[in-house]
């Protein structure tokens, strides 16, 4: 029996529909949302974070605290506060903010890894709970690059790849 091209494409689009319909009935994998109980957190307090790496960069922190409180207010129900009294309270500092080399071609450097490590403290002053937790992102450049440069072409991505992890580590029980 001979395919058309059409015919492949239908066969493709129905399997793929079909494992999209089954795989959350199987666990494979499972969307998770913010997970906030709004009949008991209503406010939440989100502090600067601060820089205290051994290299500074001179942007990230004000980049990094204004995406996050972005994040929270558009995606949750959360009433941003600057009262100490509020439900959750956010705050935290960048840790590490390193360079390494990561990828060696012809006994010279080809690649180089930005590291970027953030401290986070959310305290719950509903239930009387902290939680602390550290998290760090690697972002690779090329080794051409000064770090002037690698920075300009990686602080979107670093801003919003920090902001996603931070925003699902509070809210999304990951």
């Amino acid at each position: 029996m001979k395919f058309t091209m059409r015919s492949k494409k239908l066969l493709v689009m129905m399997i793929g529909c079909w494992l999209m319909a089954i795989a959350p009935s199987c666990h494979i994998y499972t969307f998770r949302d913010v997970s906030i109980d709004y009949t008991k957190y209503k406010t939440i307090k989100i502090g600067f974070i601060e820089n205290k790496a051994r290299i500074v960069n001179p942007q990230l922190s004000s980049q990094l605290t204004d995406k996050l409180q972005q994040k929270i207010v558009n995606q949750t129900r959360l009433t941003r506060t600057n009262n100490d009294d509020a439900h959750f309270q956010v705050t935290g500092y960048i840790s590490d903010y390193s360079l390494s080399t990561s990828g060696v071609n012809a006994q010279q450097a080809a690649t180089n890894r930005l590291t970027v490590g953030v401290h986070i403290k959310l305290k719950n002053t509903v239930e009387n709970k902290d939680q602390e937790f550290d998290i760090s992102r690697n972002f690779d450049f090329a080794a051409t690059l000064s770090l002037d440069q690698a920075q300009a072409q990686l602080q979107e991505e670093m801003v919003r790849g920090l902001t996603d992890e931070i925003f699902n580590r509070l809210f999304s029980n990951w």
